[in-house]
């Protein structure tokens, strides 16, 4: 979190609010990345410092912040408590960093986006090397999440989802624009098995499963041909369950069964033909991804500059 100073500088029986800052951001590290390795290194710092700094202040709270085994390191149900009490405050001295960077010529610091690998690998990576090369001084932290993130909670910047997913209260911007949903199977596959005519005949199909991060698996969404508004799910059968995307491609290119998917991210097997598309007119439309962040009020600008550069590359409106 933010250009503060290596926690192990900090006296192990320091105290007052300087004194403890530090060891107040090696827990907030801690927490957000599970693990003392994972925290040490995205902070640049050795992994005996930052659990210095941690036990230095469990020893002067008397209370034990994190329970630690050989496998993983949780949150006691002191330390989450206390954590909470402790991260407005955080977020607010981060804030005070970002409001300096807004008087530099150039967008500098750690930018962290929480996203979905699907908005990484359609949105992001295929114009990754230019963003890094246009921003020298912004340090970019993707974590690719299919679940859903606190972004104040766990430090992030901004998040990206779809539309729908986004939470209430959340300041969005579309990125991208609407997308559509495609079913498409391989020719080997329609080689064995008639092309379905409607929804209703994926009753005879193998259907290649997508499961999420709590566990649900994901229902096939589809829209009326004569009403594009009017949409409804069908229940599919199928062998094969993954949750990864490009696994379900590379399946469905060996004739496993059919996918259910955005049409962008299977364009190229589409084009070559490895992919034939199904179901057409049924095909679902949505408003697609959307980037996010709890607030527009002191926008920092290595954000602005992210949410920019995707208005460039992708198109739509940025923040007001």
């Amino acid at each position: 979190m933010g250009p503060v100073s290596n926690p192990a500088s900090a006296p192990a029986a320091a105290s007052g609010l300087a004194g403890r800052l530090p060891a107040l951001l090696a827990v907030a590290a801690v927490a957000r990345h599970g693990s003392f390795t994972r925290a040490a290194s995205a902070a640049g710092f050795s992994t005996s410092a930052l659990s210095q700094a941690v036990r230095a202040l469990e020893a002067q709270l008397g209370v034990r912040l994190f329970n630690r085994t050989t496998r993983r390191v949780a949150l006691t149900e002191a330390g989450a408590q206390f954590l909470a009490r402790v991260q407005p405050a955080l977020a607010q001295i981060e804030a005070a960093f970002d409001a300096l960077d807004a008087s530099r010529d150039e967008p500098a610091g750690t930018l962290r986006i929480n996203l979905p690998r699907v908005a990484s690998e359609l949105l992001v990576m295929p114009h990754l090397a230019d963003f890094m090369a246009r921003f020298p001084q912004i340090k970019l932290e993707l974590a690719l999440d299919d679940g859903f993130a606190d972004l104040v909670g766990e430090g992030f910047d901004a998040g990206i989802r779809l539309g729908e997913s986004v939470a209430p209260g959340m300041v969005a911007v579309p990125i991208g624009g609407p997308i559509r949903i495609v079913v498409v199977g391989s020719p080997a596959y329609f080689e064995r098995h008639a092309r379905p005519v409607t929804p209703d005949d994926l009753a005879a199909h193998d259907c290649l499963h997508y499961r999420f991060a709590t566990g649900g698996v994901y229902r096939w969404e589809f829209a009326q041909p004569d009403d594009p508004r009017s949409m409804f799910d069908v229940v599919t059968e199928g062998r094969f369950v993954t949750n990864d995307l490009r696994t379900m491609v590379r399946a469905a290119e060996q004739g496993v069964g059919l996918l259910h998917v955005i049409e962008d991210y299977v364009r190229s097997p589409l084009d070559e033909g490895r992919l034939v598309p199904v179901l057409e007119s049924w095909g679902a439309s949505f408003p697609g991804f959307y980037l996010y962040t709890a607030g527009r009020a002191q926008l920092p600008p290595k954000l602005r500059a992210f949410i920019d550069f995707l208005r460039e590359q992708r198109g739509g409106p940025g923040f007001a």
